[in-house]
């Protein structure tokens, strides 16, 4: 037990995604002798399935698709049932982020499935999503010193990421 949780630490704390692998997530995969959707990480159901997954992944003896049924249903406010979360669970599945040992119906998250979702679910909600979110909108200094100084580092933020998308040649 201690052992997975320590495997899980390590792999979320050094969260990255490969080069290719961004590019190969909406591709669809084979899964035994099914094929599957990709993931399309714009869409806020899978997010919320990778968040779940972080959470469950510690889990010494795996979780069940009704264990992501119920955390999605807490993380959306919405009516997600196992059986739309086991589908999920098969799109990651078939991009080796979750495996379920010897056919059973418990997975676990793969080391390299962690670190990419971690990478992602960090990125996309809690950097990209803000940033984008605060892009164009000039407010008011804030009036506590607190507020003045995490306004700063976001505009350092936005500033490098905006100089980032501009050497990429993305818009933003």
């Amino acid at each position: 037990m201690v052992e997975r949780f320590l495997e899980v630490l390590r792999c979320t704390g050094r969260s990255w995604i490969s080069d290719g692998s961004l590019e190969e997530l909406s591709r669809p995969s084979q899964v035994g002798k099914a094929r599957v959707g990709g993931i399309d990480i714009n869409q806020p159901r899978i997010r919320a399935v990778m968040a779940a997954v972080l959470e469950l992944a510690a889990a010494p003896q795996g979780f069940g698709a009704s264990d992501v049924a119920a955390k999605v249903r807490l993380i959306l406010r919405t009516n997600y049932q196992p059986r739309q979360a086991a589908y999920d669970l098969k799109k990651l599945r078939g991009k080796d982020w979750v495996t379920n040992p010897r056919g059973s119906r418990r997975y676990q998250a793969t080391p390299h499935g962690l670190r990419a979702m971690a990478a992602l679910v960090t990125l996309l909600d809690k950097v990209i999503k803000p940033l984008l979110a605060g892009a164009g909108k000039h407010r008011p200094e804030s009036k506590t010193h607190k507020e003045g100084v995490i306004d700063r580092h976001y505009e350092a933020i936005r500033q490098e990421m905006q100089g980032l998308f501009d050497s990429m040649g993305i818009a933003a």
